[in-house]
């Protein structure tokens, strides 16, 4: 089965920036509102809507609305197949040997 890499680098993207870090660090603990992500992470309501976008499309946290707020979660789902991802594209397979040009 062909790699999605299109997919794949959306699931690398949200592992790569200190506040979308931040932000899977407080989901650790649940569902938490935005409210509750702007109060601990010392960014802008649209900064952090932005990095939850990135998060969102990546799979590996989800979304609710609940009134004017949203709340978010760590996706067991998403978390699981990025961990996944990982293992895949890092675990040697046998039988490469070197460069085939020299």
């Amino acid at each position: 089965m062909a790699r999605d890499n299109e997919r794949d680098a959306r699931v690398f993207k949200a592992f790569c920036n200190e506040y979308r870090l931040q932000v899977l660090e407080r989901l650790r603990t649940g569902e938490k509102c935005a409210c509750d992500l702007l109060d601990h992470i010392d960014i802008s309501q649209s900064n952090l809507s932005h990095h939850m976008k990135i998060l969102v499309d990546s799979g590996v946290v989800s979304a609710r609305q609940d009134g004017k707020w949203t709340h978010y979660s760590i996706d067991p789902e998403g978390a699981r197949a990025a961990v996944e991802l990982l293992e895949e594209l890092t675990t040697i397979r046998g039988g490469g040997g070197g460069c085939s040009s020299c």
